[in-house]
């Protein structure tokens, strides 16, 4: 009796089978895509102490009048001539360029958090000078001069103004921001494809536009003062096109079959879209909400052109100046005294440890995906359970004990 081979199994066996060399073209060889073992990594250290050597050679020898700069761009590029030697003993022509392209892509991202960590701690280690004193913190400019000690005035102005014009402005850009995304994503037509072009346009709209529009229409047009009032409306407009266009992405991401359900169960769509959209894409929302307000804490341009510089505390946004601490870190960062310099890096430092905060929240309440609860979230979720559970069973209970009475 004659057997025949499954084909999955002759498939199976060619696999698992012994490869054959690298010149043999009829069967390909496979290249494990796991991660970089013992000798990936002494290849890579090879390389790179090698390049250094070279690029030491070269700028002490060669071109002895050479930078700083020069020597890392002689030692990467030497890096990566001699890693790809190096591979290509052992891999071919795919593998290495695999390799070199995962080098340049690793090396730019080495980059991008070398150069924030830089501006980071070089802005905290500048603002060692002024955040020790207490009074930087719970006092103004009004008694202070430029030729004061640190021991004298503070940023109080300007964190109250930073955040009475943040607060107006989430006001303002917050119930818009979020009916426009879901306009763009619940509403059909030519009108919705138009409004995301331009919300996309207005993401790379420079600060000082806005600042000049606000001053024309608000300000000589209409008639108003410089108040904080207006550096809100100016930080409005920055804000508005960035939380629009995130909470237009994430509310894409909610499922149609949600939809669809609420829909099919005879909700109209505002209802859909209020009871079931909105609270799946609860935690991408704040994420957004946030982006935006971080975005509006750092702008400079526009809080000068429609609030103007004051030294005290203004708590009425309507009229007079309101400084807010970008532009108290510029103002202070004019003049040529030490202190005042001293007092630009700790506002700086202030504002940089705000936005931190805030992009660390957004990660922290982005990180779940649409239509994930949090854990207080699932126990106040199953806490509603029970107690639908416990009101349905009542109904059918009352319901049997009417039958049993009327029988």
């Amino acid at each position: 009796m004659t057997t025949t081979t499954p084909p999955y199994r002759s498939a199976w066996q060619a696999i698992d089978a012994p490869q054959a060399p690298e010149g043999d073209p009829a069967v390909e060889v496979r290249r494990s895509t796991a991660v970089r073992g013992q000798a990936d990594i002494i290849v890579i250290i090879g390389a790179g102490v090698a390049a250094l050597s070279l690029a030491t050679l070269l700028n002490t020898r060669v071109i002895a009048s050479a930078g700083f700069g020069s020597f890392v761009v002689v030692a990467y590029l030497a890096f990566l001539v001699l890693y790809g030697v190096l591979v290509s003993l052992q891999d071919n022509s795919r593998a290495v360029l695999d390799r070199l392209a995962s080098v340049v892509v690793h090396s730019l991202a080495l980059l991008a958090l070398l150069a924030l960590v830089f501006v980071v701690g070089f802005t905290f280690w500048r603002g060692r000078e002024a955040l020790p004193h207490l009074n930087f913190f719970i006092t103004d400019m009004q008694r202070a001069g430029p030729l004061d000690p640190l021991s004298v005035g503070g940023i109080l102005h300007a964190v109250i103004g930073t955040l009475i014009e943040i607060s107006i402005a989430l006001i303002i850009t917050v119930p818009l921001g979020l009916a426009c995304a879901v306009y763009l994503n619940e509403a059909r037509g030519p009108l919705p494809r138009f409004v995301r072009t331009v919300v996309e346009a207005m993401t790379a709209l420079p600060s000082v536009v806005a600042g000049l529009f606000i001053l024309a229409s608000w300000i000589l047009a209409l008639g108003f003062v410089r108040s904080g009032l207006a550096a809100a409306l100016a930080i409005s407009v920055m804000m508005l096109p960035i939380i629009i266009r995130a909470s237009d992405v994430v509310i894409r991401l909610v499922p149609g079959s949600l939809r669809e359900a609420s829909l099919a169960m005879g909700a109209p769509r505002w209802r859909t879209a209020w009871h079931v959209v909105l609270p799946t894409a609860r935690s991408g929302l704040t994420t957004a909400v946030l982006l935006g307000a971080a975005r509006g804490i750092g702008e400079t341009s526009p809080v000068l052109l429609t609030a103007g510089y004051g030294a005290s505390v203004n708590f009425n946004f309507l009229s007079g100046p309101e400084v807010s601490l970008p532009l108290a870190t510029f103002t202070f960062s004019q003049s040529p005294q030490p202190t005042m310099i001293a007092r630009a890096f700790g506002a700086a430092t202030v504002l940089l440890a705000l936005v931190l905060v805030l992009f660390a929240l957004a990660r922290t309440l982005g990180g779940r995906p649409p239509g994930e609860l949090s854990a207080r979230a699932q126990q106040a979720r199953g806490q509603q359970s029970q107690r639908d559970l416990a009101r349905f069973m009542e109904r059918e209970q009352a319901r049997r004990m009417g039958a049993n009475y009327a029988t």
